[in-house]
């Protein structure tokens, strides 16, 4: 028991570093929760629970780029709000056997995001500053898309912040600085609604998941002081790695091995 906790600390002592200096450390998160026997769908909900904190913090370190877009607040949170609840209800609607399939192709796409996020982004600012005064409808189709990307988010943490940004830029956000803070509230309002009913449905493992969530927050801490040290390409480029080998096995894992012999 040690040692798993151990494990699961220094899980999220990486994840939390990678997360503030390049993102991507529910690559390293999730699956260690699945290799100390959590359950597919409760590794999924737990790995949320230990991501809200720094979602949380992050937000409030941002606060001040916040008040800034406060006329649009109300309307992301409710929208973040919502498609965090029905995310989380999908989530645990899916069997665990149909979610453990659905793994690679999540991690799968989350690599994308992370690998193309940049230029995703790029190409999408350039949309945004074309198409500046699209018709309410645009406006209609942009909060759809919110939706969609909070559901997402309820449904499955890895990759949201990617996304999220992505959805800023397409929306017509180009301050970096106003795009984290808002990339943090969202992620945090999807995050507490998803645990809300996690928790009434007890799918959280606590005892798991707090020696993550201390992790994470030791982490995020570290990251603080080491981020300005670290060249961000070198890190960026082992998040790619890693997350790239972790698919690859999660594909080998689920679709080639025996049936009762996967993880």
């Amino acid at each position: 028991m040690l040692t798993e906790l151990l494990l699961l600390f220094g899980a999220g002592l990486a994840g939390g570093v990678l997360n503030s200096i390049a993102g991507g450390g529910s690559f390293i998160t999730f699956p260690a929760l699945l290799l100390v026997g959590v359950p597919p769908v409760s590794a999924n909900a737990t790995n949320t629970f230990a991501s809200c904190a720094g979602y949380l913090s992050g937000a409030y370190a941002f606060r001040n780029d916040l008040y800034l877009q406060k006329g649009e607040l109300i309307k992301l949170m409710v929208i973040s709000l919502i498609g965090g609840v029905l995310g989380a209800y999908l989530l645990l609607q899916t069997t665990e056997s149909l979610f453990r399939e659905t793994i690679p192709w999540l991690l799968l796409f989350a690599t994308l995001l992370f690998v193309f996020g940049g230029r995703l982004n790029s190409a999408l600012k350039q949309l945004a500053v074309r198409h500046r005064h699209a018709s309410s409808l645009g406006g209609i189709l942009l909060w759809v898309i919110l939706l969609l990307v909070c559901i997402y988010g309820g449904f499955f943490n890895a990759g949201l912040g990617i996304v999220i940004l992505s959805y800023l830029a397409l929306a017509g956000y180009s301050d970096i600085n106003t795009m984290n803070g808002l990339k943090l509230l969202i992620s945090s309002s999807v995050s507490v609604m998803a645990i809300m009913l996690f928790t009434f449905e007890g799918a959280i493992a606590w005892y798991e998941g707090s020696a993550v969530l201390l992790g994470t927050l030791a982490g995020g801490y570290a990251a603080a002081h080491i981020a300005r040290r670290l060249p961000q390409e070198y890190v960026r480029m082992f998040v790619i790695l890693a997350s790239s080998c972790i698919t690859v096995y999660f594909f080998f894992d689920i679709y080639s091995l025996p049936e009762g012999a996967a993880l």
